[in-house]
Parts: structure tokens; sequence; C-alpha cells
């Protein structure tokens, strides 16, 4: 006998034209049974009712998955999730799911962004700097012209990385995709190999930095110049952003502050704020125009400091209009300075610079950490 009606609510951001179903210890894990089917309620919403019994277990662990072998849900991470639990008395439940396997795999292939490889000669240097590009997949057919993200460190963001990891950024664009999130160019940049500390401080603190503006004369007048000519981009400031992590990060506020008129979208992962002492007085003495967007991440884990010198970093930025929706702040009290994280971050990040018109706050997450 029926007790109650069990009404599932879910949300999936990811874009998708495969059914979704549940299935649980409630129905033996069945699969593809059209009673499980949950119902389009438009806007990536689907909703179910399911008629409950006492023959039910006590607890009902239940998962969504789409048609299909290889189309359970996944969470944030790309990873796949725990089964979900609630009580066999629960009425009402609303649940999310950030994205979905396709075939057994955490992407859909593709989707994966078209890669390219240039080789640009940088001034003083007697090797061209290797600078990779991913393209949006669709940007053979689309005839679209795309916002453009220069990233810093570019031996850490495709692929396997060096050293220390990947960031996996063509895997996270693929991902993108699915939220139609991935219409950004990304160019990423090699670091200068023993030279990057140098390369990526602006100030002389010691007399082995501080050759900063000189990466940024590069990336500004040499380098934009030939992926705005080369391929479809949108290039003005409020389309062109730069990003990195650590050192790369620093840099970026840097080429943000510096050249306002060229970069209004700033990705900073725990940027190395400790080596550059004078750019807390700089972001105070400059007010952000209002199309600038600031994306500042950092991990309690990192360091003592991390987290305390981003939060004296936020509050010493500007901008120009009383009401101006250009900053997210996010911090994990898990997180670590490393590539893994910051591969984690990235999704979040892109979406919210050039996709996503959202009132500035500040998120704390506390997430788990992901393995690849």
């Amino acid at each position: 006998m029926t007790t109650h009606t069990l009404h599932l609510d879910l949300y999936t951001p990811a874009h998708d034209d495969r059914p979704v179903f549940v299935t649980g210890n409630f129905c033996g894990w069945a699969t593809d049974t059209d009673t499980l089917q949950l119902h389009p309620a438009g806007d990536g919403r689907y909703n179910i009712g399911l008629p409950v019994d006492e023959g039910w277990p006590e607890t009902i662990e239940y998962k969504y998955y789409r048609a299909g072998e290889g189309g359970l849900e996944l969470n944030e991470q790309g990873e796949l999730t725990d089964n979900r639990r609630i009580a066999r008395s629960t009425t009402a439940v609303q649940d999310e799911v950030p994205y979905w396997q396709w075939d057994g795999s955490s992407i859909n292939s593709a989707f994966l962004p078209i890669e390219q490889t240039l080789y640009v000669e940088y001034p003083g240097c007697d090797r061209p700097r290797r600078v990779q590009i991913a393209l949006p997949y669709d940007y053979e057919t689309s005839g679209e012209a795309y916002p453009v993200l220069y990233i810093n460190d570019g031996q850490n963001l495709l692929g396997e990385g060096e050293g220390y990891g990947s960031w996996l950024t063509e895997c996270r664009l693929a991902q993108l995709a699915t939220r139609k999130h991935h219409g950004v160019i990304v160019v990423a940049i090699d670091h200068a190999g023993e030279g990057r500390l140098r390369e990526y401080t602006v100030e002389k603190v010691k007399p082995t930095l501080g050759e900063g503006r000189t990466y940024l004369d590069f990336v500004v007048n040499t380098l934009k110049p030939a992926i705005d000519a080369n391929f479809r981009t949108l290039s003005d400031a409020a389309h062109t952003g730069m990003g990195g992590s650590s050192l790369g990060g620093l840099i970026t506020i840097w080429a943000g502050l510096l050249y306002p008129d060229v970069f209004g979208r700033w990705l900073v992962f725990s940027p190395a704020l400790w080596i550059s002492p004078g750019v807390y007085r700089a972001a105070a003495q400059r007010k952000l125009e209002r199309y600038t967007k600031v994306y500042l991440y950092g991990g309690e884990s990192e360091s003592t400091y991390m987290v305390p010198s981003l939060t004296r970093f936020q509050r010493n930025l500007r901008c120009v209009a009383e009401a101006c929706s250009y900053l997210q702040t996010s911090i994990d009290p898990d997180g670590l300075h490393e590539e893994k994280r910051w591969s984690i971050e990235l999704p979040k990040a892109i979406s919210w610079l050039f996709f996503t018109n959202s009132p500035v706050h500040q998120i704390h997450e506390e997430l788990a950490t992901a393995t690849y």
C-alpha cells in the first residue's frame, strides 16, 4: 500500500538530449525502466513522483543516470558520485548533477577543443616562445568571434603537463561545452624555464627579479596582435583575459593593473603576493573599469599566509562604479598549492568570467580532493 509520494526535482546545467532516469535500492537498481524516467520541465530541470510503500528500504539509496550504458552522474570534479541517501519518510528532494558520463568517460571527446601550436619570437631570446592554442570544438563551423583567455605557465595547462602536473584544460573545456560555456579561445604561454621567477615579477626587490614588464609587453604588443590576426577574436578588454596560478597569478594581477584597456578579465589562482609587496598599493591606487571582472582563488591549506594575503589584496581592489559586479572570491579550506586543485577551479572561473552576470559575493567552499 502506498504511504506517500516521493517528489524528486533535479537540476542539471549540462545540456544533453539523453533522457534522465533514477534508480536505486528501492527497485533493485533496475535500469531503463519507463516508470523511473524523469519528466523534463525546461531549463535543465526534471522531476518525478515515486509512490513509496512500506516495502521500500528504511534508507533509500539512489542515483541519476542518462539513458544507455556509461551515463552516470558526475560531480563538479568530473568524478563518479556516491549513492544519494534519504530516509523512506522523505517526501521531497531537490538535487543537482553538474556533469554526466559519456560512454563511461568523464567527458564527451567530441567536445574536446581544437589544439594548435605557434612559436612566437620573444624579445632578446634566441629561441621563440611556444604558445598552445585551444579553440572551441566547433570553431571551424560556427563562424563566431570569441573572447580570449591568455594563461601563463603553458607547460602545465594541457595534456599531462610537465614537472608539477596539468590543469587538464582540454578536459575542462570539454566539460564546459556541455553547459555551452566553451566559447572562449585559450592561449597557453610557456614560461621561461629557469627565468620564470624573473619574467613573472614586476618589482625588482632582488637583482634576479623584475622583468615582468618585458613579458607583458610581449603579450600585449607581439602575441595578442598575432592571435587577433590569425583567429576570430573579440579583441576588446571586456572580452580579453589573463590567468595563472602562483607566480602566474601574480603577473596576471600586474597585467590587469598595468593594462586595464587590454585585460578586462582576471583569473587569479593562489597568487604569489609575498614576492611583490607593492602590489597592494598599486591595486588601491587604481580603480577598475566598469567592465572588469576578477576571479580570485586561494586554499587555506597552501600556507598560513595565502588566504590572509588574498583577502588583503581583495580589500584593496576598487571599481569606478559604486555597484560594480567585478569580484568573485573562492576559498577552499582544504585547497593545496597544486595543479590538480587549480584544474578543478578552472571551469568555475571561466564560466563566471565570460558567461555569467553575477552579483559581487564571496564563496567559501568545502571540496574533497579530487583524484585524476
